[in-house]
């Protein structure tokens, strides 16, 4: 497999921010959470919760309150981004969705561009609602299709199938100019012919982007019950291996080249929400479960969460306009810690000048050489990034180089 180029950080050229502005080296988006959705899939570890009825109006009015509270928590500033997550956004109503959008303009402001993302699984009711979001203020669309095999995204617990999943991109790539969707790979009997197949059949439909996940069993899923019984046989770690280093290859073949571990775009078509997390910046978490980094006017950086359980989360903002059960400051050195784990997912890797001035010490220099010298990271006028070879055991790799830290 040959060697990636590490790209460069072209959109924001000169020093890094220090201090109380670091946030701005990567910008300010929103994240509005949508805890509902119709059925739960069984490898799914995330915040969603099956009800058969939703107070919609509620709803609304509950979003746009703790949108409002977390405006007092972040000052005046301008928003990149807008991200619609799940569960399963594409159940929201139009109007819900609109209105939250006004109201994020009304309470920060939208960057001129901003890239305003909402998810949205591929059945047909759902994809008839996409005119509608476009015409509410959302410009990208990503599309949880998880396979192009029927009897897959059946033991996937998807409600689609690949006949709905086709007919939706169609519609999505008539109304929206971005639209990405989601794969997983390495699932239960897969082989990597398979996988090989089943990828050229996405790159033929991808428009710009494409999420690439190997399957994960997490604890808390059903899939993890079945694994732990001995009753979900999944490929040999070898051939997992071997599908991730196959995808790379052919993505970056068809001008789809990996920017971070799972995601891969055409140059300028990267997930800019996305980035806004792996290149640490702030985020505002709206939502039952949703988290946020938010650099308060004080300077100082917290980590905030709130509610998980819907009900809880809904009767919390009907009193005090929020949900926020945490909020934590961030101390330096974690903030630091924080930003190489999620930098070094990136193949632009992190700013070495930017992790000192975060940590108030540099970086191991020991550890990086050692890792440059076994051809896992790669520095390069001032920037470490995480090779192919590094990308493939990058947990090991943060472990090496951050033990000491």
């Amino acid at each position: 497999m040959g060697e990636a180029p590490i790209l460069r950080t072209r959109d924001r050229p000169g020093a890094a921010r220090t201090g109380r502005n670091d946030w701005q080296n990567a910008g300010f988006g929103v994240y509005v959470h949508w805890p509902f959705c119709l059925a739960k899939c069984p490898y799914c570890d995330f915040n969603s919760h099956v009800s058969r009825t939703v107070d919609q109006e509620a709803w609304r009015t509950a979003l746009v309150a703790e949108a409002g509270h977390m405006r007092l928590q972040t000052g005046p500033r301008v928003a990149d981004t807008v991200f619609f997550g799940g569960g399963t956004p594409s159940l929201m109503p139009p109007a819900t969705v609109a209105a939250i959008i006004e109201e994020i303009d009304r309470l920060w402001g939208l960057a001129p561009g901003a890239e305003i993302t909402l998810e949205a699984n591929p059945t047909s009711v759902e994809a008839a609602k996409f005119r509608d979001y476009a015409a509410a203020g959302v410009n990208r669309v990503s599309m949880g299709v998880q396979a192009l095999n029927d009897a897959d995204l059946k033991a996937l617990g998807r409600m689609h199938s690949v006949a709905e999943a086709r007919a939706a991109f169609d519609i999505a790539r008539s109304v929206f100019d971005r639209v990405s969707f989601d794969l997983i790979y390495a699932r239960m009997g897969q082989s990597l012919a398979a996988w090989e197949a089943e990828l050229n059949q996405a790159l033929a439909l991808a428009v710009d982007h494409l999420s690439l996940y190997q399957l994960t069993i997490e604890p808390g899923t059903r899939f993890f019950d079945l694994h732990r019984s001995n009753k979900l046989a999944l490929p040999e770690d070898c051939i997992a291996a071997d599908m991730y280093a196959l995808t790379q290859d052919i993505t970056a073949s068809a001008g789809l080249p990996a920017y971070e571990v799972s995601n891969h775009a055409r140059p300028g078509a990267e997930s800019r929400h996305n980035l806004i997390y792996w290149r640490y910046g702030d985020y505002a978490g709206i939502g039952p479960g949703a988290h946020g980094r938010i650099t308060g006017q004080d300077g100082v950086r917290h980590a905030t969460e709130t509610l998980r359980d819907p009900k809880d989360w809904l009767a919390a903002v009907g009193a005090e306009e929020h949900a926020i059960c945490r909020t934590d400051a961030i101390p330096p050195r974690d903030q630091a810690l924080e930003y190489a784990m999620m930098g070094l997912r990136l193949r632009e890797g992190i700013d070495l000048e930017r992790y000192s001035a975060l940590a108030g010490d540099p970086m191991n220099v020991i550890a990086i050489d050692r890792l440059c010298d076994s051809g896992h990271l790669n520095l390069e006028d001032g920037r470490l990034g995480a090779t192919c070879l590094g990308m493939v055991v990058l947990n090991a790799v943060l472990s090496d180089l951050l033990t000491d830290v």
